[in-house]
């Protein structure tokens, strides 16, 4: 599955958004050249006084047919351009029948993705190549921006309501999903992708196709994809600047300070523990932000993640 490159028109519905631009654009363009056009003209040709020839310029009291036209154009060229980009907003806001809806939850500073049939994913949407995907949304802490510039839309994802906003995706590749709304500190690292898929492709993803094959890694090797694909990057770090939580990077088998005042060795149990309940312990200095990956990962998932973090020394 070819990748495709970002902003392009990844559906007829984006087509026709650019189709909105593109007439705005070429009728600002032509008003624009006719009008500096004539003004350069009339510089020129006016620019000087001729010896001999009376340059008095006659009185004109005004042309009812000129003042008629120069509001009937450009009143009708408004209405054009409101009445075509009404019809494109329009069809944009209302979702086809028979879409698929998948649920999509901003958190600080990530996105939860549940499906219909209960599986769930952190950062990364999978649907259907040319079957339409009706994405409902929220947020657990505050307004996030969901937005797909491929298929030129974005909509609030709010604490406290469903907002909701639909694509028909029509081909396969990888789309950027960012977050358009001044989040916090981590909101630069809120990224996350959609990922289109022929519909045989996309029906063995479901039966779990996508994973086969990757039991036999290693279990580091399997943790370290896991970890980039779950977006766990976005908020720790494993070299260079720390990020929003505690750094990865030698974390196992140190002693780590918690927020009530005791301290807790990072064995492997700790380390399940932070993936699937984060708010068990929380380390001191820290804020309570991170997501549970209890019904995201497999246990399987959080065991690669736990050998993983071992090797990072």
């Amino acid at each position: 599955m070819d990748n495709v490159l970002a902003f392009g028109a990844a559906s007829a519905e984006a087509g026709k958004v650019d189709a909105v631009f593109v007439l705005i654009t070429v009728i600002g363009g032509f008003f624009f050249l006719l009008t500096q056009g004539l003004l350069i003209f009339f510089a020129v040709r006016y620019r000087r006084r001729t010896p001999g020839v009376d340059n008095e310029t006659p009185a004109i009291t005004g042309n009812h047919l000129l003042e008629f036209l120069w509001i009937l154009i450009p009143s009708v060229v408004v209405l054009v351009i409101f009445y075509y980009g009404w019809r494109v907003y329009a069809d944009m806001r209302t979702p086809r029948a028979g879409a698929t809806e998948v649920y999509v939850t901003g958190s600080q500073w990530m996105w939860e993705v549940k499906y219909p049939d209960g599986r769930t994913a952190i950062n990364e949407v999978r649907v259907p190549r040319g079957k339409p995907v009706k994405f409902l949304l929220t947020a657990s802490d505050v307004i996030h921006g969901f937005y797909l510039p491929d298929f030129r839309v974005k909509m609030d994802a709010i604490p406290g309501r469903l907002t909701t906003l639909w694509v028909q995706p029509d081909r396969p590749g990888k789309y950027p999903i960012y977050c358009t709304v001044y989040c916090g500190d981590g909101h630069s690292n809120m990224n996350a992708q959609l990922v289109v898929m022929d519909p045989d492709e996309y029906a063995e993803w479901a039966r779990g196709g996508d994973e086969k094959g990757k039991e036999d890694e290693p279990l580091p090797k399997r943790g370290e994809r896991l970890v980039n694909k779950a977006g766990c990057l976005n908020c720790h770090a494993i070299s260079g600047k720390e990020k929003i939580g505690p750094n990865l990077q030698g974390v196992f088998g140190s002693k780590v300070p918690l927020e009530d005042g005791k301290s807790v060795t990072a064995d492997e149990e700790y380390l399940r523990e932070s993936l699937v309940d984060p708010g068990a312990k929380i380390v001191k200095g820290y804020p309570n932000v991170m997501p549970t990956y209890k019904t995201s990962m497999k246990p399987g998932e959080v065991q690669a993640i736990v050998e993983y973090m071992k090797t990072l020394k």
